[in-house]
């Protein structure tokens, strides 16, 4: 053990990987003493004896001791795998809590597992926190965007800590603030990155229009990119796409070219996927960028298929600099769909789950700190604020306007990228959402006709009161 062994740290933190070991020196920073645990001792040992040296953190070997180190009452954070390791983890401590004490969840857990969490640690008499991290390693250390959810009367305890270690906005406030009850902050932090798949996914495609389509360099696709970070545009991901895209190695190669083109993911984004299916929302935007990471898998298959299928050639005639603005144009009205299908998403889940979600704190709090993070957020936020019980993104007045002055460019961009074969699903998937949003008559009344032609299932009339539902004996045959 280092440190102190006798003097009462105010945090424990189990977890020494990466994101660990960066919570714990971002705590460390802001005043908190920390005690470290980690079932690998060589890598609590190799933290302490390195980055943590000389700070005031100090480890422990088991996590009895883990908790006997800590005051009172106690807050206990869990960087741990999502799943069953998090289950495990507050097993064992239960023996050794007290009424009072406090357990975070700092992970990726599924927001109904963290439901399940919340209620079981309350009726032992303890605090349950599930709270969403979001910024990666480095916002980990120097400021992340949190968003914490569970037992309400543990918010008190973890505010001071949370907003200390939280990323500051460009107005100061801490990007941290109460969710709501249960899974509640797990289920935003969830879809935070559905919305961060659809962005990465969205920069790709006009990436590979202007590297396939346009035929640019990589220093011209940085350029337009440096732009677009001066704008409307102005994030995090278009900033890093930036950096990723100027990139050279000390034998001066570009690294993006050495990548090879298959793409992971760890399942947040197919959590929201599922949980959009379940709540029967549209999130169609999302669903195609984790479908297009299934796709980029199949890396062999499409070898092998490039020689036997055949496309357009993936040339572009025309002028460039008017395509880069339709196309700059095009990303920005997608990436609004992007975030209007994510609080679209969260407004059904906060009905079905009795939450009361604050969207315009919300949008706020990934303002800094989280991968989201973009100006972008600041009309979000101000549109919430001006109207608590805004049902879509796309009705406030500077978002309808936005979109109807970007949707010709997003047209021609779809259009064009279709005509030149290269795949631009998001995109398109956004522009599909939006024309079935604005339509006041889809072609549903056929599905629900057959539907109810195979399997009697019923439909509605637009004669009749909602409510009240019809069969046909299409057939002549009631038999």
């Amino acid at each position: 053990m280092a440190g102190d062994s006798a003097r009462r740290q105010t945090v424990g933190l189990i977890g020494c990987g990466v994101m660990g070991q960066n919570l714990a020196l971002n705590l460390e920073r802001n005043g908190y003493s920390v005690a470290v645990y980690d079932a690998d001792a060589q890598k609590s040992a190799h933290y302490l004896a390195t980055r943590a040296a000389g700070k005031n953190i100090i480890g422990v070997k088991s996590l009895s001791e883990l908790v006997a180190s800590l005051e009172t009452p106690r807050r206990i954070l869990m960087m741990v795998p999502a799943g069953q390791a998090v289950d495990q983890c507050i097993e064992q401590l239960l023996p050794h809590l007290h009424p009072g004490d406090t357990l975070i969840d700092g992970g990726n857990s599924h927001y109904a597992d963290t439901n399940r969490r919340t209620k079981h640690v309350e009726h032992k008499g303890l605090r349950y926190v599930g709270a969403g991290v979001s910024g990666g390693a480095e916002g980990a250390l120097h400021g992340p965007s949190i968003m914490p959810g569970g037992s309400p009367t543990a918010w008190e305890s973890v505010k001071p800590m949370f907003r200390a270690i939280a990323a500051k906005a460009d107005d100061g406030a801490p990007c941290c603030d109460w969710i709501g009850e249960n899974g509640a902050g797990h289920f935003v932090k969830m879809v935070h990155n559905g919305i961060e798949y659809g962005n990465m996914q969205l920069i790709c495609e006009a990436y590979h229009l202007m590297r396939d389509g346009l035929g640019l360099s990589l220093d011209g696709m940085r350029d337009v990119f440096d732009d677009w970070n001066r704008g409307e545009l102005a994030s995090y991901l278009i900033e890093i796409t930036r950096n990723i895209l100027g990139y050279r190695n000390e034998d001066g190669e570009a690294v993006i070219d050495k990548i090879l083109d298959t793409a992971g993911q760890k399942g947040t984004g197919t959590w929201t996927v599922a949980t959009a299916l379940d709540l029967g929302q549209p999130f169609n935007l999302t669903a195609e960028a984790v479908f297009a990471r299934g796709l980029s898998t199949l890396k062999d298959e499409r070898v092998s298929a490039a020689n036997v299928l055949t496309g357009p050639p993936a040339r572009f005639e025309g002028g460039q600099a008017a395509f880069l603005d339709d196309l700059r144009q095009a990303l920005y009205a997608a990436k609004i769909i992007s975030h209007a299908q994510g609080f679209q998403l969260m407004r059904a889940a906060a009905k079905s789950e009795g939450w009361n979600l604050n969207y315009a704190a919300i949008a706020s709090l990934w303002r800094a700190g989280c991968i989201i993070r973009s100006a972008l957020l600041g009309g979000i936020k101000e549109a919430f604020t001006k109207n608590p019980n805004l049902v879509n993104l796309l009705l406030d007045p500077f978002f309808t306007e936005a979109v109807s002055r970007a949707q010709p460019a997003w047209r021609r961009v779809v259009a064009t990228a279709v005509s030149l074969g290269v795949p631009v699903s998001a995109m398109g998937s956004a522009l599909a959402y939006f024309d079935g949003y604005r339509n006041p008559r889809l072609p549903a009344n056929l599905l629900q006709a057959q539907r109810d032609y195979f399997g009697a299932h019923t439909y509605e009339r637009v004669d009749k009161a909602r409510g009240q539902f019809f069969h046909t004996d299409w057939t002549g045959r009631s038999d």
